[in-house]
């Protein structure tokens, strides 16, 4: 569809992700122009502002407010008979566009839809073409989605994106109708957020001297010194940003392992009868640091208050604390973890880090929130009303939704967009299984071996970026476009058994959605593969061949 002409070729406009029902065309046509009307009801207040700043900024619209139904008007409002998230939208030249929602995400998720149908040029920040009016078919679209967690998580501290690029990435995930943001925003490589009571994990911990380029056996470096960190302010407009976008910002801090930027910040968060932790840097380089924290009053007491300010930035109902790829070598060799093993009567190295785990629960609990980890936080045995997000594979979420505990399926073999998209070598830094467009198209989330009522505890998916070697808004585009589109129908539609999906509609409608990722600027890997530019000769990865292993 050329970014010239708005109109849609199709009664559905190639709309990703596929929405319930579609019904249309009919006879004329809804034409919005200078004597549109925006009218918003209780509830839609939020949607008819970001239309004014997306629709009336591609289009030249003034779109004021006026009363509606009414032909030359859009509106707004809330219909309780719809499902939360549900919406429709209906348009007819007698009566104009009328978006309705179950509640407020519902309305910006039918808002969403509109700007689709509308054709590119309704992706962009001005007018191509001053004076020329959109117009729609007549027509009806009922959607909802079908699960409540539709996330990505963007990993932050391996390589650092300055703000503009997590709100840039917030646009990318409402346009979508993906709701939830999982901020990954410490490691051992960096710690990204301000925390004002211990100013040393950012004047030390978000910097790190240099770089390891491609994968960890690579013999590249990046001799520039790397960092960054949102301050509090930064993090509070985030959260607004994404809130007006009905999406959910989920921090993740991570304990006990993957810490070794804390440490070296603070180096009394160590194993220091083991260690010289006042000699530990910020790491440089990837994998799995054996500097964990050590298992002590100081260390609870020093993330209490860490996630004291965590608390208070952040109003997801959800926190995430990690728990994954903690090696017990430190542990094993420390008098002061032994000492506590026997103290408590823990089940070894396995108990301590369930006992690790088992405190912010209850610490999370008490002020009403609520814990997610990886599916290492089941070792040990798992933690009183945690959820789990499943990234080993399926097992981890089969064996907590059993449990009765409540998961987020994210299996690094389905759903981990750090994988590469082609067996070509011309891949930029290949890293693990190949992972195509149509691989993800075909994921499913639910688990045939849960029953309907074990199957209730899966609150939806999520697909992970890890930035290890991804050190740019353009490597990240890449690895994330097109596959994001093909799990955000995952996620939000009601699609068949994966075998008998259809895949070449879904191409037909991708079709459509490459020129509105274009209109975004959006840098995707092109069906061809990739452009001279995104590829990255000499770069070490990590292929591995073969199918992925279902576990």
């Amino acid at each position: 569809m050329p970014d010239t002409d708005p109109t849609p070729t199709a009664p559905g406009g190639g709309l990703i992700p596929a929405p319930l029902s579609i019904d249309g065309p009919g006879r004329g046509t809804v034409r919005l122009g200078q004597d549109t009307a925006l009218a918003a009801g209780p509830g839609a207040e939020g949607t008819a502002r970001w239309l004014r700043a997306t629709l009336g900024e591609a289009f030249g619209l003034p779109l004021p407010p006026g009363p509606g139904p009414a032909a030359h008007t859009l509106a707004l409002g809330l219909d309780p008979a719809l499902p939360p998230e549900g919406y429709r939208l209906a348009a007819d030249a007698r009566r104009g566009v009328r978006i309705a929602g179950g509640g407020p995400a519902g309305v910006f998720w039918g808002a969403q839809t509109l700007r689709q149908l509308l054709g590119p040029q309704a992706f962009r920040r001005a007018p191509l073409a001053p004076g020329h009016e959109p117009v729609l078919p007549p027509l009806t679209v009922e959607d909802a989605p079908r699960f409540g967690w539709r996330g990505m998580l963007l990993d932050v501290a391996r390589h650092f994106l300055p703000k503009d690029g997590v709100l840039r990435c917030l646009d990318l995930l409402a346009a979508h109708k993906l709701n939830v943001l999982h901020l990954h925003l410490t490691d051992d490589q960096g710690w990204r957020i301000e925390i004002r009571r211990y100013p040393k994990l950012t004047g030390t911990g978000a910097w790190r001297e240099r770089t390891k380029l491609g994968h960890r056996a690579s013999p590249l470096w990046d001799e520039r010194p790397h960092g960054g960190y949102y301050t509090q302010d930064d993090i509070r407009e985030i959260v607004a940003y994404a809130a007006q976008r009905h999406i959910t910002v989920v921090p993740e801090i991570d304990i006990p392992g993957h810490s070794q930027a804390a440490i070296a910040a603070y180096p009394a968060l160590g194993n220091t009868d083991v260690v010289d932790t006042t000699s530990l840097k910020v790491w440089d380089t990837w994998g799995v640091s054996p500097n964990v924290l050590a298992p002590t009053d100081n260390t609870l007491r020093f993330y209490e208050h860490v996630l004291d300010e965590v608390l208070a930035l952040f109003p997801s109902p959800f926190v995430h604390i990690g728990g994954d790829e903690c090696p017990k070598d430190q542990w094993r060799a420390s008098a002061t973890a032994q000492a506590r093993i026997a103290e408590l009567s823990l089940a070894g190295e396995d108990g301590l880090q369930s006992w690790f785990i088992r405190h912010f629960d209850r610490w999370l609990t008490a002020r009403g929130r609520r814990l997610i980890g990886w599916d290492e936080i089941l070792e040990g045995g798992l933690a009183e009303g945690a959820a789990v997000a499943s990234w080993r594979g399926r097992a981890g979420g089969v064996a907590a939704a059993k449990s009765g505990h409540d998961v987020v399926m994210c299996p690094e073999q389905q759903v981990y967009l750090d994988h590469r998209q082609h067996p070509s070598p011309d891949e930029p830094v290949p890293i693990g299984f190949v992972r195509t467009l149509e691989d993800v198209y075909r994921f499913e989330p639910v688990p045939t071996e849960l029953t309907p009522e074990q199957a209730a505890h899966v609150l939806g998916t999520q697909a992970n970026v890890w930035t290890e070697v991804m050190d740019s808004q353009q490597r990240l585009d890449y690895q994330v476009f097109p596959r994001l589109a093909a799990f955000a129908e995952v996620a939000w539609s009601r699609l068949p058994a994966p075998a008998e999906r259809d895949y070449q509609d879904f191409t037909r409608r991708m079709a459509v959605h490459y020129t509105r990722l274009d209109a975004l600027g959006v840098g995707y890997r092109p069906p061809g593969g990739p452009l001279p530019w995104q590829k990255r000769p000499g770069v070490l990865g990590r292929p591995i061949d073969g199918a992925p292993p279902n576990v």
